[in-house]
């Protein structure tokens, strides 16, 4: 009973810091780094017949170069919205339509909009941080509880540092992205 108890908990931790980790990644998908990238559009939704409808799912948006997206909804009558929501959205670009479809071409970025992105990629980082050691620290206190309950404590003080090892192990994967996305941002 103690064993997979105590292997619950440090599964429940791990896909929990696991989620978190995935989460901090998606946000820096989400960064225009200079280049074109469609998950820059992720969570960007259009009033589609009276349904709020993410972008991506009314239409393709592909990359034909690495400055330029072309947004090709698959109802015409559509390109006027989801111009207004890019616009809406204040992702520093001024989509162009050709009643077909919609073109952006995306700006190098400045040295300035560079470091202010970095900044933002930092906290980001920050923020997935303080998810993983809450997780840690709940987690721990569920090994307390159990302690308390009848868990020997060679066991919990065993299962609290195996969840420690596992803390450390995602610090060291959100250090990873965060280092990758800094050098892709600063990259000109």
């Amino acid at each position: 009973m103690d064993i997979t108890k105590t292997k619950e908990v440090l599964e429940t931790a791990r896909v929990k810091m696991q989620k978190a980790v995935q989460h901090f990644s998606e946000e820096l998908a989400s960064f225009r780094a200079g280049k074109a990238n469609p998950a820059v559009f992720q969570g960007l939704v259009v009033d589609y017949y009276g349904t709020p409808t993410p972008i991506d799912q009314m239409s393709s948006i592909s990359t034909p170069d690495a400055r330029t997206m072309l947004i090709q909804p698959w109802d015409k009558k559509m390109i006027p919205l989801i111009e207004k929501a890019i616009m809406a959205a204040n992702l520093g670009f001024t989509p162009q339509n050709n009643g077909e479809t919609i073109r952006i071409n995306v700006p190098p970025l400045t040295e300035e909009r560079r470091k202010e992105l970095v900044k933002k990629a930092r906290s980001e980082g920050e923020a997935a941080r303080v998810s993983v050691r809450n997780i840690r620290r709940d987690q721990i206190e569920v090994v307390k509880k159990m302690q308390k309950e009848g868990l020997p404590e060679d066991m919990a003080k065993d299962t609290e540092g195996l969840i420690q090892k596992e803390t450390e192990h995602f610090y060291k994967k959100i250090d990873e992205l965060l280092t990758a996305k800094e050098k892709e941002i600063m990259t000109v």
